[in-house]
């Protein structure tokens, strides 16, 4: 299992920084993403630029404060956790990731996959909000 976890502040009021990363129809400023298609108020499918799905099922959905989900796809299985927060005049974010390969080749991958994918993550919604303050702290592990 690769864990991941990224921690950032936002110059940008909280209700913008939640609206921004939870609008299933408004993705736009990801660059890594060509659609979603929503199943249901719980169940979504991202497609990267390339066509490849991920699907996406809501565990925890707390306005301003968290957002949780399962997500698979043929090569791993997860979860994430996105923890918002303010603090006078910023808002900060904490995004978690636990991820299995489910493919034995991939576990070497898995870690440097999810650094990638935070970073292009951080930096569209750095572009979509304007006023970035920077990024706090990042921590990876894997614990294979």
């Amino acid at each position: 299992m690769a864990k991941s976890m990224l921690k950032a502040a936002f110059n940008t009021d909280i209700e913008d920084v939640w609206k921004t990363v939870t609008s299933l129809e408004n993705y736009g400023w990801r660059s890594d993403l060509s659609r979603i298609e929503v199943l249901s108020n719980k169940k979504f499918i991202e497609y990267t630029k390339d066509g490849y799905a991920t699907i996406f099922e809501t565990t925890s959905f707390i306005p301003y404060s968290r957002w949780e989900f399962n997500m698979e796809n043929d090569n791993m299985k997860g979860h994430w956790t996105g923890v918002f927060s303010r603090e006078p005049g910023i808002t900060i974010i904490e995004f978690t990731e636990d991820v299995t390969a489910k493919k034995l080749l991939m576990k070497p991958f898995v870690r440097g996959f999810l650094r990638k994918q935070q970073k292009t993550y951080i930096s569209d919604l750095k572009k979509a909000l304007t006023e970035y303050i920077g990024e706090d702290q990042r921590r990876s592990n894997n614990d294979e």
